[in-house]
């Protein structure tokens, strides 16, 4: 088990920008919002961020990530499982890609038996476990850096400036923390959302031209 103080070290490298699996390539299906004017503003960019992260793709991610790293299921099994779930081809590319890349980056801390088809919240499920980072910690982290990343991919579609991002991810803290306790006792049942017009647009999305991100 690493120290409190490389805990908290480990989990700000992995989730930082400084990692392959930030918000430059991926919008998760912003963009197409912003394109189609669902998202236009702070405000409205706080509601699709906040309905993400309650009933969405974020919710599904930290079940995901917590499954794995518990071990309440074969890596296998849950990579299948996180394919199956993936809505869009845009977004089975998106968790698959920052998947492989996470693995990839981590190993400089050491290498761990994760193939790298893993998608992105099975394998930073299990390498926390593997390197004794707990769970609550973690998932928290994974939230909040998920949500960060769509906010600085809301800056650069210019939805919103630094100073609206950092008002969404203070006003957005205590949701991110509420999902992450919620996820930490959940099961695969537990699997499932409602962001459907979060769905439609990624699939909008493949076909958007032009286009600044992958998804």
């Amino acid at each position: 088990m690493t120290s409190n103080a490389q805990s908290l070290a480990r989990l700000m490298a992995w989730l930082s920008p400084v990692f392959p699996t930030g918000g430059f390539a991926y919008s998760a299906g912003l963009e197409s919002a912003a394109h189609d004017s669902h998202v236009i503003d702070e405000a409205s960019l706080g509601r699709w961020l906040s309905h993400s992260i309650t009933r969405g793709g974020v919710w599904n991610e930290t079940v995901l990530l917590a499954a794995a790293h518990k071990r309440s299921a074969t890596l296998s099994d849950l990579t299948a499982l996180a394919l199956a779930i993936a809505p869009t081809m845009e977004r089975y590319h998106e968790t698959c890609g920052q998947g492989a890349a996470f693995i990839d980056a981590a190993s400089a801390w050491g290498e761990a038996d994760i193939a790298r088809e893993t998608p992105l919240p099975v394998a930073v499920g299990a390498l926390a476990a593997h390197h004794g980072l707990a769970e609550s910690d973690t998932l928290i982290a994974f939230a909040q850096t998920t949500v960060s990343n769509q906010c600085q991919a809301a800056i650069r579609l210019s939805l919103i400036g630094q100073a609206g991002a950092a008002r969404l991810m203070a006003k957005l803290e205590p949701t991110i923390v509420a999902t992450s306790k919620q996820a930490t006792g959940s099961t695969l049942d537990d699997l499932g959302g409602c962001a459907f017009m979060a769905d439609i647009l990624s699939a909008r999305h493949e076909t958007l031209e032009p286009r600044i991100f992958l998804s």
